[in-house]
């Protein structure tokens, strides 16, 4: 996790949050994570296509060919590939991103991804701003999703439609390998955003939460 994000990136994105903080009373904590969730069925999946597609070539071996290569003609060399093509599929399914999104589902990793951005919210105390002004910048890796979860008082000012540029910013950094200038794009929309509707910067205002890019590896 750590090799994705330089010293100069890490600097980078520190002195975004801090000039977007500047004109605003918003605290921004942007929040990165490998995957939100193991997806422990996903193996499992891609282990039961492995072993049917095993399954599906010795039939048609055995319908095509009069007399199949490899032994395919006996069913315990067909049990033999199709427990091989099945453990392959598993290990393929766990460790190829592309393909652990297709079975895992859009419907579960938004799920999980939601989960995991509250559980971040709630383990940088970002409630706890003096005005209610805390953001979470929340990008996880494996599902090539963010969200965005804002406190009551940046909610009450800020419809939810409007921080789609700033996830659409992030989401075009990851797919491009150019996360830390997503990121930093997106922090600085972030603090125009605020400063368009209303959440203004107070004479009094204080840097309440730490300006740095926080990064877990679960």
């Amino acid at each position: 996790m750590t090799t994705l994000f330089s010293d100069d990136d890490r600097q980078r994105i520190a002195d975004a949050i801090g000039a977007a903080e500047a004109e605003t009373s918003g605290e921004i904590v942007p929040y990165v994570v490998l995957r939100s969730h193991a997806y422990a069925a996903v193996p499992w999946r891609g282990g039961v296509l492995g072993a049917l597609a095993g399954l599906a070539l010795v039939a048609l071996a055995r319908t095509a060919l009069p007399n199949p290569p490899l032994g395919l003609a006996h069913d315990g060399v067909a049990l033999l590939l199709a427990l091989g093509c099945g453990g392959l599929g598993a290990v393929l399914a766990a460790t190829t991103p592309p393909l652990t999104r297709w079975l895992a589902g859009a419907e579960a990793m938004a799920e999980a991804v939601h989960r995991r951005a509250l559980q971040a919210f709630v383990e940088e105390e970002v409630f706890a701003t003096r005005d209610r002004t805390g953001i979470v910048l929340f990008i996880s890796l494996l599902e090539h999703r963010v969200e965005v979860l804002a406190d009551a008082g940046i909610y009450a000012q800020v419809n939810d439609d409007v921080w789609q540029d700033v996830t659409a910013r992030v989401r075009a950094g990851i797919e491009s390998g150019r996360l830390a200038d997503g990121l930093v794009e997106a922090i600085d929309r972030c603090g125009r955003l605020l400063g368009e509707h209303g959440v203004e910067a107070r004479a009094d205002d204080s840097d309440e939460l730490t300006d740095r890019l926080h990064l877990r590896d679960e």
